[in-house]
């Protein structure tokens, strides 16, 4: 019995399908209708409707507002440098050829790391009292004492501090992302800039970056949303402190479902957190890869 190519394509899309269903679409929607219902934490407790009032809630917050803007700070601190850093990198990877594949694969190393072993081994880097690095500037003279910088314990720079590991973990992703980009522009394109004249940031901003904006595209999203979605590394050095200074959005949703027992408000916030990020990435794709739109 021969079926048709639409009919074979359905059966392999349905394995997928229902583990999207399953495991994807079922607890999007439980999320959004919990959003609206006041929540017993105790298994078979009351389950009240209050409509909006778990967004009203959460928008009146302070500690709602000021989780979302340092989420979006650290998320900005974090997918920039990313960008900077693995540009430059996939750059000179390029540049070298065969020569850099040793050093390519050294330079994916951090990435096997897992994020939580990252944050403990950066907390005990940076740790006050006996922090690594705070002894190694002393000893260089960079510093009159080891913990005249508090990495981990001054509100004004601990949400810096803490976006390091996540720095050293993913910059490798961003330069491996950028770096199977550069392989496919024509090198003949490249040659004729140069023999037209062009020089090496004419050669960047007006040919290598528009025809990796694809790319750059996709790298930027996934980032930035692996980034505004941080939780484990910044969990396992401050557990968002101190005076929390480096809580993030997912640890303000955690609390409020975990510590507080509040399962709706938390829904609501997750909610708003998850439109937020939809609506950022829209935007992102939109005005950075503008597909259909070739100038």
């Amino acid at each position: 019995m021969r079926i048709s190519d639409r009919r074979f394509a359905l059966y392999l899309m349905t394995p997928a399908a229902l583990f999207l269903a399953v495991f994807v679409a079922y607890p999007l929607f439980r999320l959004v209708a919990d959003s609206f219902f006041k929540i017993s934490p105790i298994a078979g407790g009351p389950r009240d409707f209050v409509g909006f009032q778990n967004y009203v809630t959460a928008f009146t917050s302070e500690a709602f507002t000021n989780a979302g803007w340092r989420t979006l700070a650290y998320t900005l601190v974090v997918v920039t440098l990313e960008f900077a850093l693995g540009l430059g990198m996939a750059l000179l990877f390029t540049t070298l050829g065969k020569k850099s594949q040793i050093w390519r694969t050294v330079f994916l190393y951090p990435l096997m790391i897992a994020p939580i072993v990252a944050g403990l081994l950066w907390k005990f880097l940076m740790i006050d009292n006996f922090g690594l690095i705070g002894t190694l500037l002393h000893q260089a003279g960079i510093l009159s004492d080891p913990n005249q910088i508090g990495w981990l314990s001054d509100p004004n720079i601990v949400l810096f501090s803490v976006a390091i590991p996540d720095i050293w973990l993913t910059t490798s992703f961003m330069c491996l992302v950028l770096f199977a980009g550069l392989q496919n522009i024509p090198g003949d394109l490249l040659e004729a800039a140069r023999l037209d004249g062009a020089r090496a940031p004419a050669l960047l901003f007006r040919i290598i970056l528009p025809l990796l904006r694809p790319v750059i595209a996709v790298a930027l999203v996934v980032r930035g949303i692996d980034a505004a979605r941080a939780f484990d590394t910044i969990l396992i050095q401050t557990n968002g402190g101190p005076q929390s200074a480096s809580e993030t959005m997912s640890l303000l949703i955690y609390r409020t479902m975990i510590r507080f027992g509040d399962p709706g408000l938390a829904s609501a916030m997750g909610t708003i957190y998850l439109l937020a990020m939809l609506a950022i990435a829209f935007v992102a794709v939109a005005t950075i890869w503008r597909p259909g739109k070739d100038n």
